[in-house]
């Protein structure tokens, strides 16, 4: 049964949110970090699942050679990661209340020459990202920069409220949501008039709409709607991350990615693996700033709760 948020709880998460979004710009860094600590505290099925996943992996990342982090446990990376989400959530608050031009205007962005580049094409942009960092400032960010509204492809929330504060947010900043559900018509149409869509494509699917990869050294599967939509109507797909270097957010954007011309099942898995290592990258890169709390392995062997 889907909850619903009675008015009393709709005014309290309304207070709440508020709250957070007129905190002095100063304040956000220590109250997100103590947020954090709080959610990791109440949150504890949540904290285990990222420890649980961090630990699994850490053996892989470690021999990677772009692992540089000086957290060493996964105790210390899941601790790291839950005051990032402390900071991201008060952000968020001042977005959703429209007081998040100074957060938007510090964000730096790198490679901008490749998104430059892949918009003389006139196809549209695919921009393939993660649960990486703040991914709704990265989204807001590019809009208010570049000039130009993103429909970012999202799963309706199963809280109605908070549904409602994420999409008020994203219009607030002239963006745009397609839901997953009967999506594809639209992304299609963005696209057909040179949009862009963000597709945040680093979460467990169901294996009738995904394709089984390797991510950080494990099976998981993985959805290949980026790959196909590409595919289809000649978009070019541009890999998009956002991470926290201190107070500041940096965006990275990455030359675009070209598929190979094998249009096979197999064509398909290479491209969606392809594209998997700009995540798998980005969380050997940055430990903290990957969401590490949901199952990302499930359904391919791994346990689901």
């Amino acid at each position: 049964m889907k909850r619903i948020l009675w008015p009393a709880q709709t005014a309290l998460f309304y207070l709440l949110t508020l709250a957070g979004a007129i905190l002095p710009a100063s304040f956000i860094q220590p109250a997100g970090k103590a947020v954090g600590g709080l959610m990791a505290l109440l949150l504890l099925k949540r904290r285990r699942i990222a420890i649980d996943n961090i630990r699994q992996t850490l053996p892989f990342m470690k021999q990677h050679p772009d692992w540089t982090c000086p957290l060493e446990t996964p105790e210390e990376i899941a601790r790291e990661l839950f005051r990032h989400l402390g900071v991201s959530l008060l952000e968020t608050c001042r977005l959703y209340h429209g007081r998040g031009d100074a957060i938007i205007g510090g964000v730096e962005i790198r490679g901008r020459e490749h998104y430059e580049r892949a918009r003389e094409r006139h196809k549209g942009i695919i921009f393939v990202t993660g649960h990486c960092g703040n991914w709704e400032l990265l989204a807001l960010a590019f809009s208010r920069t570049f000039g130009t509204s993103m429909s970012v492809v999202a799963r309706r929330q199963n809280n109605p409220y908070l549904n409602t504060m994420v999409e008020t947010m994203r219009l607030h900043y002239n963006n745009k949501v397609i839901y997953k559900d009967g999506g594809l018509r639209q992304m299609l149409g963005v696209l057909k008039k040179d949009g862009i869509i963000g597709i945040l494509g680093d979460q467990a699917v169901f294996p009738e709409d995904g394709t089984l990869i390797d991510v950080l050294g494990r099976k998981a599967w993985a959805t290949k709607a980026q790959v196909v939509i590409g595919r289809k109507t000649g978009a070019p797909l541009v890999p998009a991350f956002i991470h926290r270097e201190g107070a500041k957010s940096v965006i990275t954007l990455y030359p675009e990615y070209e598929l190979g011309s094998d249009t096979s099942d197999e064509g398909i898995q290479r491209d969606v693996q392809a594209l998997s290592r700009y995540v798998e990258n980005f969380a050997v890169a940055h430990p903290a700033d990957w969401y590490w709390v949901h199952r990302r392995w499930k359904r391919a062997g791994e346990p689901s709760c």
